[in-house]
C-alpha cells in the first residue's frame, strides 16, 4: 500500500515531458501543451510544496482509510495513511527513504531498492520543467486508444533506466494513465496501472482528484482527493529520518 500511494504521488508530480532524439519537434510540442493544460510554467514554478488530503479505498481487501502527501520541492516527500487505526509513515528527505512501523512504531530506513524507487517519485515540479537535469528523457511511441481516449503515447526513461509509459488524453493533453513497475508490500516489483481522472481546477492549476491503481490487471486501490494545498511552508524536518 505504501508503496503504491507513492506512486500515485509521482504521478500527481511528475507528469513530465522532454524532447527526445528523432522526434524532437513532436516531443517538445506535448510537452508545451501539457504544460499548459496543467495551468502553465509559472504557476508551476511557483509551487514550492504541496499538500493532499484524502481516502482510499482496497476492494479486494474490503478495507479504507485516509491519508495525507506531502511534497516538497525539489526532491522530498512525505505520506501518512491511517488504516484501520493505525497510522503508517513513509518518506524521502533528499537522500534517506524511511518509514515508521505502525505496529511497533518504530523508525525504520528502507532497502536500497526501495530507496530507488522513492528517489524518482521524489521528483516535483523541478523535473517537470526541468527533466534534463535528473538525466530524464522521453519518447513518443506514436497514439492509442485508451477506452473511450485517443491518447498520445510517451515512454519515460530516468537516467538508471528505469521506463514508465504515459498516455495523454490528446483532447486535453492532461495524463490519464501511466504504465510501469512498483513495489509492493514484499517488495517485489509488479506492473501497475495508474488512472486519473476529475480533474478540477486548484489555484490555477489542474489537479487529478480520482485515481484508479491497477495492480497485476487487478483493481487495487482508489484514491479520492479531497483537499488540495499549495506553498504552506513546509518544514525540511517534517521529511526528516528522526533517531
Amino acid at each position: 500500500m505504501k508503496r503504491i500511494l507513492s506512486l500515485c504521488l509521482l504521478n500527481l508530480f511528475l507528469l513530465s515531458l522532454v524532447t527526445s532524439p528523432g522526434l524532437a519537434q513532436k516531443a517538445s510540442d506535448i510537452l508545451e501543451k501539457s504544460i499548459k493544460a496543467q495551468g502553465g510554467r509559472e504557476a508551476l514554478e511557483a509551487v514550492k510544496d504541496q499538500t493532499l488530503s484524502g481516502n482510499f479505498e482496497m476492494p479486494m481487501m474490503g478495507i479504507s482509510g485516509s491519508m495525507t502527501m506531502y511534497q516538497k520541492e525539489p526532491n522530498k516527500t512525505r505520506m501518512d495513511a491511517e488504516l484501520m487505526g493505525m497510522v503508517f509513515t513513509q518518506a524521502f528527505d533528499g537522500e534517506t527513504a524511511w518509514m515508521i512501523n505502525p505496529q511497533t512504531g518504530g523508525v525504520e530506513e528502507l532497502s536500497e531498492l526501495a530507496t530507488k524507487y522513492q528517489k524518482r517519485e521524489a521528483l516535483g515540479s523541478e523535473a517537470l520543467l526541468h527533466p534534463e537535469k535528473h538525466g530524464i528523457t522521453y519518447t513518443f511511441k506514436g497514439k492509442e486508444k485508451i477506452d473511450d481516449k485517443d491518447c498520445l503515447v510517451l515512454e519515460q526513461t530516468f537516467s538508471d533506466g528505469y521506463k514508465t509509459t504515459i498516455y495523454i488524453d490528446s483532447s486535453t493533453y492532461l495524463t490519464y494513465k501511466s504504465t510501469g513497475l512498483s513495489l509492493n508490500q514484499m517488495e517485489v516489483e509488479v506492473e501497475t496501472e495508474t488512472v486519473m481522472s476529475d480533474y478540477k481546477k486548484v489555484n490555477g492549476m489542474m489537479i487529478p482528484h480520482t485515481i484508479t491503481i491497477f495492480q497485476e490487471g487487478e483493481e487495487f486501490m482508489t484514491v479520492t482527493i479531497t483537499k488540495v494545498d499549495f506553498n504552506t511552508g513546509l518544514e525540511d524536518s517534517l521529511f526528516k529520518m528522526s533517531e
